[in-house]
């Protein structure tokens, strides 16, 4: 009985398997029948609107076919347009250059014909000049010269007249403007000066130190003269002996050395040794200090230590008997004041014032002028070169730029300033010799006197030999050459005197 009902589900279970089957495939025979027919719709479809796209493209294509063709034909139609309006413009230029070349040939022609004019002018001047010489008897350079002289002579008083008030009028402005920068810088400042003399005194605490100081024959004051470079002086003065020499540093040594001797009251070559090495270190110290204090005075800063104590050496130089220091901060002064006047750097001109005389602190131990080595010494401590051109050119007749010119005023205000320098009287006569042996040098000066210390020259000339307008010409050459060939504080006024005198008796 299970059996059987086993056999049935079975063959139950078979066939609704197989009649499943049967329909899902009818199912899907069915769904592909329905997506071919889709498939060759969408396709009718498609065929349908390709055939009207293509329809489209050729009447586009057939359009734009007529386009081209039209502007085509536009194009050649302005082409020859244009083609035609070249031929006519070649043929004009043509006619216009066959009329050019006309004229031009024309004007060939006429160049010859000017060229044959113009040498027959020349030639006609040549004949005219040539029977003028030989009729006037001179060439044609002579008679130049003659009339040449012949207007100067006649114009020669106008000439004078007219240079006179040029010059004056030239001289006045610039007299007057220089005259208020020049007052007013130098009533600015006010500087103390004294004249250094080549002698120093020592004040002994009695007579008897003079014979210690001596020594047994001579021995102590040998060795002091020998190590120090000086010369001690003892007279009959009370109390007092005297360090002479023409170096402030070794007068200043020798003093200090005196005067720690005289203290420490022993006196012999051992001790004078010592006292020599220490005077000289705490002279190398006040040197420093007087380069620093020199800075700080006018208020300059950022210069090497070592140019520094250089400065401070100028406090132990003399020049023509000014103080070397004491000059170059009157100096570095009177540049600022001048700079504020004129516009310029005034701390530029203070440094270049300040260092424009620095060579003189080495001029001893280095050979050439003291503005070649100052040069150098700017130059070693990589200063500006415009520190360098006033420092150099501070003596020239030429210096370069306004600071240069602004330290050269600067210095011969400080030079020229009464009782600032002091010259020996044999060097004062030469001086005042060679001034007046430039004057009488020149042809028909008489006779030269030199007056007021040397500051003028006074010249009489001959009036029979020289003119009005020669006196002029002959004061600008003598002043020239006592430029080049003289040294000398400040300047110096050449005066020439041109003076006719007639006498005649009446009886």
């Amino acid at each position: 009985m299970l059996m059987e009902f086993m056999v049935y589900a079975f063959l139950i279970f078979l066939g609704g398997f197989f009649l499943g089957y049967w329909l899902r495939k009818q199912r899907i025979t069915e769904k592909i029948k329905s997506a071919e027919a889709n498939a060759e719709k969408i396709l009718a479809e498609v065929k349908n609107k390709q055939s009207a796209l293509l329809l489209k493209a050729q009447e586009k294509a057939i359009k734009i076919i007529e386009e081209a063709k039209q502007d085509e034909q536009k194009r050649r139609q302005e082409l020859s347009n244009l083609q035609s309006r070249l031929e006519k413009r070649e043929t004009t230029f043509s006619q216009k250059l066959l009329e050019l070349q006309d004229k031009q040939q024309k004007l060939y022609d006429k160049i010859s014909k000017v060229e044959e004019a113009k040498e027959k002018i020349h030639q006609i001047k040549k004949d005219q000049l040539e029977k003028l010489e030989k009729i006037a008897n001179m060439t044609k350079d002579e008679a130049k010269e003659v009339l040449f002289k012949n207007v100067e002579a006649q114009m020669k008083d106008d000439i004078l007249s007219r240079i006179k008030k040029l010059e004056n009028e030239a001289t006045d402005v610039l007299e007057e403007k220089a005259r208020d920068i020049m007052a007013s810088t130098m009533q600015r400042l006010v500087s103390n000066y004294t004249t250094e003399i080549t002698t120093t005194t020592v004040t002994l605490p009695s007579d008897e130190m003079k014979g210690r100081i001596i020594g047994r024959e001579g021995r102590n004051i040998k060795v002091i003269e020998q190590l120090t470079g000086t010369e001690i002086i003892v007279d009959d003065t009370p109390n007092v002996i005297t360090v002479s020499g023409f170096s402030p540093i070794r007068r200043h040594i020798a003093k200090k050395t005196l005067d720690r001797l005289i203290l420490d009251g022993r006196i012999h070559p051992t001790k004078i040794e010592e006292a020599i090495e220490e005077s000289k270190k705490e002279l190398a110290l006040d040197i420093k200090k007087a380069g620093e204090d020199a800075l700080y005075d006018i208020g300059v800063t950022g210069l090497n230590p070592k140019l520094v104590q250089i400065i401070g050496r100028l406090k132990y130089r003399t020049s023509y008997g000014q103080n070397a220091l004491r000059h170059s901060l009157e100096v570095a002064h009177l540049s600022a004041l001048l700079a504020e006047e004129l516009g310029a750097d005034v701390t530029l001109a203070k440094k270049a014032g300040l260092l424009h005389d620095i060579g003189k602190a080495v001029d001893h131990e280095v050979q050439g002028t003291h503005p070649e080595i100052g040069r150098d010494i700017a130059k070693k401590f990589n200063l500006p070169q415009e520190i360098i051109d006033p420092i150099e050119t501070h003596h020239d007749d030429r210096p370069r730029g306004l600071v240069s010119i602004i330290v050269k005023v600067a210095d011969a205000i400080s030079a020229a300033r009464p009782g600032a320098r002091h010259d020996t009287y044999e060097r004062y006569l030469q001086r005042l010799e060679e001034l007046e042996n430039i004057a009488t040098s020149f042809e028909g000066v008489e006779k030269a006197y030199a007056i007021q210390a040397g500051r003028e020259v006074r010249i009489f000339v001959a009036p029979e030999a020289i003119d009005d307008l020669g006196a002029h010409n002959l004061a600008r050459d003598i002043a020239k050459k006592v430029e080049s060939e003289l040294k000398y504080p400040g300047e110096i006024k050449v005066n020439v005197i041109r003076e006719m005198r007639v006498t005649e008796y009446a009886r």
